[in-house]
């Protein structure tokens, strides 16, 4: 029986999907729940199991094609033998020679002179190196120069070898053995990168974006994590990091002025009850933000654990749409990769952004002493619109305040 593996039905906000990748090919046996496709949107990249045991008789769309909700992407013949499917991808596969025959291979036909390269046929260096083999204008480039010509890569018609091919190895400019290697390759973004791309320009364009700065001493919080880290990790099962302190803070700092975690809609504003902050994690397609929910009430270990989900899924490619929407604020930490100062961009519709960067130590005053701490700027974005610099002053000094006396927070105070 044949079986149609069809797009699954995407969210009214995804209008349809790229197929990035195909896992299997048709005549390929197949097994119930394992993976075929990987279709990317706008968001994420969506797995598409079989939803049976068989063999694939027919692939509909090739790599890059745009699907819908529900097309039909591949049929399965279920139960079937994998020797048995034809191998078919879209076009008419060739016909296996019968049991015991041996499969004539037919002479390749002599090529005329007139018969042009193939256009998949790398260009080679001109047939022999001669310099005698070269048109009148290249001929004397190179005897001008001193030029070996079977030491330059053509580029004109069959490989031939041009006065400008001859001119830019003489300059170094091209892939000759003495200029080096001057590579260049054209990728199409993909669907995701698009999509940041068109978020990030509409954030510019909509938002009256404003940032501020301070800087907080992470002594105290790197004393606890040296002290309980281990304990902490030992009961449960997950490291002690920096993000649990700054997502707590975030969270307590929030329900003390809500307008930082409000979002504009039309002429309204939206003030949000709750603290869904969305934590940005890099991935290899792009950077993704997926939503530790009600934070104010998540403990320490909650939120390093879902942190530690959403990161494993974002690497494997696994993180649904529900993982991404919504969301009334953000943290992103770009002191992984060694960033000191930064002005991130606010993710619509919320109205703010958090930046955490790099740990460095430098010298402090305290209590009237110059001492070395290990310090961090902290960066806050925000949609000044609604945002006046008050609020985000203080929410910025709450967050430092917190951070300093981590004991006080762990207590609610």
């Amino acid at each position: 029986m044949a079986t149609e593996i069809k797009v699954p039905v995407l969210p009214e906000s995804v209008s349809d999907a790229t197929i990035a990748t195909w896992h299997k090919k048709a005549g390929d046996a197949v097994k119930r729940d394992e993976n075929l496709v990987d279709l990317e949107t706008d968001k994420v990249v969506l797995e598409v199991p079989s939803t049976v045991d068989g063999v694939i008789k027919e692939i509909k769309f090739e790599e890059g094609a745009t699907v819908n909700s529900q097309q039909v992407l591949a049929i399965i013949e279920e139960g079937a033998a994998a020797e048995a499917a034809p191998a078919e991808s879209g076009s008419q596969g060739k016909e296996a020679p019968a049991a015991g025959a041996e499969e004539v291979q037919p002479k390749p036909e002599a090529k005329r002179a007139d018969d042009k390269a193939p256009a998949s046929t790398k260009p080679q260096p001109v047939s022999g190196g001669k310099t005698a083999d070269l048109p009148p204008g290249a001929r004397f480039t190179a005897e001008s120069k001193g030029i070996d010509p079977s030491q330059v890569e053509g580029t004109g018609r069959r490989g031939a070898v041009t006065k400008e091919d001859l001119l830019n190895y003489a300059s170094g400019k091209t892939q000759g053995v003495s200029g080096g290697a001057r590579p260049e390759e054209r990728v199409p973004m993909t669907r995701i990168r698009k999509r940041i791309a068109e978020r990030l320009m509409q954030s510019k364009e909509s938002i009256a974006m404003l940032t501020s700065f301070n800087e907080v001493n992470l002594g105290k919080v790197m004393a606890l994590r040296k002290e309980l880290g281990e304990q902490f990790q030992k009961d449960h099962g997950i490291k002690l990091g920096f993000m649990s302190f700054f997502a707590k803070a975030a969270a307590n700092a929030l329900a003390k002025h809500p307008v930082v975690n409000a979002s504009v809609d039309g002429d309204d504003i939206i003030y949000h009850g709750y603290a869904d902050i969305s934590v940005a994690i890099s991935t290899d397609r792009g950077l993704v933000t997926p939503v530790l929910r009600n934070v104010e009430r998540m403990s320490f270990a909650e939120i390093e654990q879902g942190i530690a989900d959403f990161a494993k899924k974002a690497r494997d490619g696994k993180l649904g749409l529900d993982d991404l929407q919504g969301g009334t604020f953000t943290i992103t930490n770009g002191g992984t990769f060694g960033s000191l100062m930064s002005t991130p961009i606010v993710n619509p519709p919320q109205s703010a952004i958090l930046g955490m960067h790099a740990i460095k130590e430098r010298p402090i005053v305290d209590n009237g002493q110059v001492v070395a701490a290990p310090m961090m700027y902290i960066a806050l974005s925000y949609d000044h619109r609604i945002i006046d610099g008050k609020d985000a002053v203080l929410f910025l000094v709450d967050i430092k305040n917190q951070l300093e006396n981590p004991h006080r927070m762990l207590l609610g105070l």
